[in-house]
């Protein structure tokens, strides 16, 4: 967000103040002024004139300069109505050199999941992904897929979904006691790098916000249909608030991950390359990788596809 604009919003945080008034602490001529406020307002800030002058009656909007707007968290924020793919644009802006940021899209008209499987990214998410340049190995950047599902499975609980995780990237909502579950987002984590270093990292992320159900696919649920609409300017917020508080310590990731895991403790079968493993999940490593208790004893499980079996 444009200084200025970011400075501007301060000052209106605490009460009406007269354009004459921002003028002066800014340094800038009233005409400056509103011009600024002219933008902010064309950004979704309601912005109100009265006789004490400009007053910020809400920030209700779901745009770049709203969402960056008391953000806790050091990403600057490119918003599109529209977007072939959330991880396609942030992988052109981690190649141009960017680091910190998110691109976030209303829909998705070319959205993917893992394996290039089609996503469905209709109106009414929540598309983002994150930029970071993180300086670790290769070998630690599952982490950051973890860290989102952390964070996005805390997102959508304080949303009042009572969100769990699916070994690797999957937010579900349970169902029963027998570990089925409903998917309600997906990560999908892009990486370029060399041998001892990561490059830059992409973390996309795909969560069925306020979605109606005949819109969803089999076996999905919306934010919606399980706790009513949410925010989705504070949803995002908190999400990369929390996400930026995992990646900052990669020691904590794990342990929460585990809080919320609902893979633990399942009958699972892993599809991989080498081969199908069958077995109770009991364990995920500091790595991240899934530790499986098979006949045949302990395999642990870098990258697959998990699902949950009913108990016999």
């Amino acid at each position: 967000m444009n200084e200025t604009r970011r400075s501007i919003l301060e000052s209106l945080s605490d009460g009406a103040v007269s354009g004459p008034k921002l003028a002066e602490s800014l340094d800038v001529s009233r005409a400056a002024v509103w011009k600024h406020i002219d933008a902010l307002r064309d950004a979704g800030f309601e912005i109100e004139s009265g006789p004490n002058g400009y007053e910020l009656a809400a920030v209700t909007a779901y745009t770049g300069p709203a969402v960056e707007y008391e953000l806790e968290a050091p990403f600057s924020v490119e918003y599109h109505d529209s977007v072939g793919s959330t991880n396609d644009r942030a992988r052109e802006l981690a190649t141009e050199g960017a680091a910190d940021a998110a691109v976030l899209a209303d829909e998705q008209v070319g959205g993917r999941g893992r394996l290039e499987r089609e996503w469905a990214a209709p109106s009414g998410g929540v598309w983002l992904s994150v930029v970071s340049r993180p300086a670790i190995a290769p070998a630690k950047a599952p982490l950051y897929t973890l860290a989102a599902s952390v964070a996005t499975a805390r997102a959508a609980r304080e949303a009042g979904v009572d969100a769990r995780i699916k070994w690797p990237n999957d937010v579900v909502v349970p169902v029963g006691d027998d570990g089925d579950y409903r998917k309600l987002a997906g990560i999908l984590t892009e990486m370029e790098g060399e041998t001892d270093r990561v490059e830059w990292l992409v973390v996309g992320i795909g969560v069925n916000a306020n979605i109606e159900a005949d819109a969803l696919p089999d076996g999905a649920t919306s934010v919606r249909e399980q706790a009513g609409d949410v925010d989705r300017r504070r949803f995002v917020q908190r999400l990369l608030e929390e996400f930026d508080r995992y990646r900052s310590d990669l020691e904590g990731v794990v342990p929460a991950w585990r809080e919320l895991a609902l893979t633990l403790g399942q009958q699972v079968r892993v599809d991989r390359r080498a081969g199908e493993i069958v077995g109770e999940a009991v364990d995920v490593t500091e790595s991240g990788a899934l530790v499986v208790e098979t006949d045949d004893g302990r395999v642990t499980v870098a990258a697959g596809d998990c699902e949950h079996l009913r108990p016999v």
